[in-house]
């Protein structure tokens, strides 16, 4: 499974070995070997899913230490423009955020470390996104930044008019304001 580096430490992406042939195709979405010989040790405990239309916005949520959560990140069908922000102190990239196109076509994987608040937004007319998480949810442990924060000035790819986004992330603060536990380790 080739790993790809991203510009921000930690945050990587991983292209899975596809086998096709005339009746579809097969790969492995997940192997501890290939995980733990990435240097990613810490073991997946949960799996969620989601389903979404286009425009729907999820994010950009996260979870305070010590109920933060490492992602991996990958959509089984449709295409989601996936977004990742460095929460981490003392980083060299705190504040900046990456983003991908994920999709079932593409099959591409992202690992989004703990301390990251994450997002994403369908592109296509559905999408079915699908992760594994290091750590339980904990309700309490819950954080998020607004999705159209100008100090992160991300560009969603879906015009802003044509986003929808739950009543609970319209309320989320601004990232300056935000609740914020992470710290950076080289």
């Amino acid at each position: 499974m080739p790993i790809e580096l991203t510009s921000i430490p930690d945050l990587v992406l991983f292209t899975p070995r596809v086998f096709s042939d005339d009746r579809g195709h097969f790969f492995e979405s997940f192997n501890e070997q290939t995980w733990t010989g990435a240097g990613i040790t810490r073991p997946f405990v949960q799996d969620n899913e989601s389903f979404s239309g286009h425009g729907v916005l999820r994010g950009l949520h996260y979870q305070l230490e010590p109920w933060a959560q490492a992602k991996l990140v990958r959509v089984v069908s449709g295409e989601v423009l996936d977004v990742a922000v460095d929460l981490r102190r003392g980083s060299p990239t705190f504040g900046e955020s990456f983003s991908t196109r994920l999709s079932g076509e593409n099959h591409l994987q992202m690992y989004v470390p703990r301390g990251f608040a994450h997002a994403f937004v369908v592109l296509s007319e559905t999408a079915v996104f699908s992760y594994k998480c290091d750590n339980f949810y904990n309700k309490e442990a819950e954080g998020g930044i607004r999705w159209d924060d100008p100090d992160l000035d991300i560009d969603w790819v879906v015009p802003p008019e044509r986003i929808s986004v739950s009543e609970k992330d319209a309320l989320l603060p601004a990232f300056a304001d935000c609740e914020n536990n992470f710290d950076y380790s080289a």
